[in-house]
């Protein structure tokens, strides 16, 4: 029976990038991915002749190869990938659309600072005062205690409407907490959207995925598809083995696990551990998307920014709606107007994207009772997508457009293809900061780890390799 250093759970970023990092130093490694393609919440799929991202709008932290320190550059060090093999080409402009305000940044920090004095003249002085307490945070300190980001962003803005706005990107780009997060996240978050930016890889998601997979192969790293982990199995609080597909055995050291805390837990089965101990929490966020091809060119109806953060209400309620969706606020993205220079786009047609925060349990009821109402209420959505794009401005100019293809993901699609459970796509409310749990090599690695984002969740398998297993011979 083949016994291994670390038995890596879920080939997604973090999993893929821990995988890489732990076979550069001769660790025998396996990841096991119960699918058959790689990614997790950020892979891609095939509709006829069109290949789609899932999850990946765009690439956060976008800097220059030369700034060393900073964490995509830290990230391909650590790799030992080069920054040109992602061929990244950065936004052209964001917005964050409210009723009364229309604040627009770029990958320059001095932009999103002028919008602010144009927009919050009597905010200015405590926005650059939260922008120098928080250069000052160390927001990747595993050590660091939890504390909730509004109660400190509090003691710099008075302005309640600028204090929604800014948080409106950060929190659907990463938070597990309804209508707040943890500080130490929303710095990341702060620094990587709107201190450093969004890029978006050449050929997108499937660029990244591409990259590590030649990586971890080129390092000697194994890969198992269509391999469930259905059993962790402890002794005495030590890691033995683990089952995948309720029957085969797989003996090990340590095992990183990218399937989120509580699902972790769920299959652990430990002689001497008992059950009472209740899961960590679910998170409550999850999503739907709605994917729109059309005849033209965002451009030519009227919208340049790459992407725009809606909300149609004073307040931003980033929680779990009352009904299957939350028409009111959403993330549109389109991947035409990432700057691509001279470099043709892989999509000639007009791609948009629309990602509405949606109720697990409602859309999960209305699989269960009828896959016909299913897919009658996924086409509600989509018309709710499309007045939501005319919202933002597409067909402003007064084009029209036709619509060539469109399909739309929901909870249960993620529920399915990640299996975290309720469709949750920032993992639990109960992170563990520092990867550890109750048993002795068991670890947690991605989005219950708390680093944030594709960066971050790289970053994240990365830091507990190197924290848990490589410590002592690093």
């Amino acid at each position: 029976m083949a016994k291994y250093d670390c038995v890596i759970i879920g080939a997604g970023m973090s999993g893929l990038a821990a995988g890489i990092r732990l076979s550069m130093y001769n660790k025998k490694v396996v990841i096991l991915e119960r699918h058959t393609i790689t990614g997790g919440l950020n892979s891609y799929y095939s509709r006829g002749k069109r290949k789609f991202d899932v999850g990946l709008h765009a690439l956060t932290n976008f800097v220059d190869p030369t700034e060393r320190g900073r964490p995509f550059n830290k990230l391909m060090k650590q790799l030992r990938i080069p920054y040109d093999d992602f061929k990244l080409h950065p936004q052209n402009y964001s917005v964050i659309q409210f009723p009364d305000k229309k604040i627009k940044f770029t990958n320059d920090i001095d932009f999103l600072t002028e919008e602010i004095r144009l927009n919050f003249p009597h905010e200015i002085d405590g926005f650059m005062s939260l922008l120098n307490q928080m250069q000052q945070v160390n927001e990747v300190d595993l050590s660091n205690e939890l504390i909730m980001a509004r109660e400190v962003v509090r003691n710099y803005l008075k302005d309640e409407s600028l204090i929604e706005v800014l948080f409106c990107p950060l929190l659907i780009y990463g938070s597990a907490w309804e209508n707040d997060m943890d500080f130490s996240q929303f710095v990341i978050m702060f620094k990587s959207i709107f201190i450093e930016g969004f890029s978006r890889p050449a050929g997108g998601v499937r660029t990244i995925i591409d990259l590590l997979l030649k990586r971890f192969e080129e390092c000697g790293g194994e890969l198992r598809f269509k391999s469930e982990v259905t059993k962790i199995i402890a002794i005495d609080q030590k890691i033995k083995a683990v089952e995948i597909n309720g029957e085969q055995i797989i003996e090990c050291d340590n095992i990183l696990s990218s399937m989120g805390l509580p699902e972790t837990l769920s299959v652990l089965e430990e002689n001497n551990h008992s059950k009472t101990k209740p899961l960590p929490r679910v998170g409550n966020l999850s999503f739907t998307e709605s994917i729109v091809i059309t005849d033209k060119l965002p451009r030519d109806l009227g919208i340049d920014a790459t992407i725009i953060f809606y909300n149609n209400r004073p307040n931003y309620l980033y929680q779990k709606p009352s009904t299957l969706i939350d028409s009111q606020s959403a993330v549109v993205c389109f991947p035409n107007n990432f700057l691509y220079g001279n470099t043709p786009s892989d999509y000639t047609e007009g791609v948009m994207r629309v990602t509405n925060i949606a109720n697990y349990d409602l859309w999960n009821d209305q699989l269960l009772f009828s896959k016909e109402n299913y897919k009658d209420q996924k086409i509600n959505v989509f018309n709710q997508s499309l007045q939501i794009l005319k919202n933002v401005g597409l067909g402003s100019n007064g084009k029209s457009f036709e619509v060539l293809f469109k399909d739309v993901f929901t909870p249960t699609t993620i529920k399915r293809y990640t299996g975290h459970f309720g469709g949750t796509v920032y993992g639990s409310i109960d992170k563990s900061r520092n990867g550890q749990t109750d048993i002795n090599g068991l670890y947690i690695c991605g989005t219950d780890q708390g680093f944030l984002g594709i960066v971050g969740s790289m970053l994240s398998g990365i830091s507990m390799a190197n924290l848990h297993i490589l410590s002592s011979s690093l």
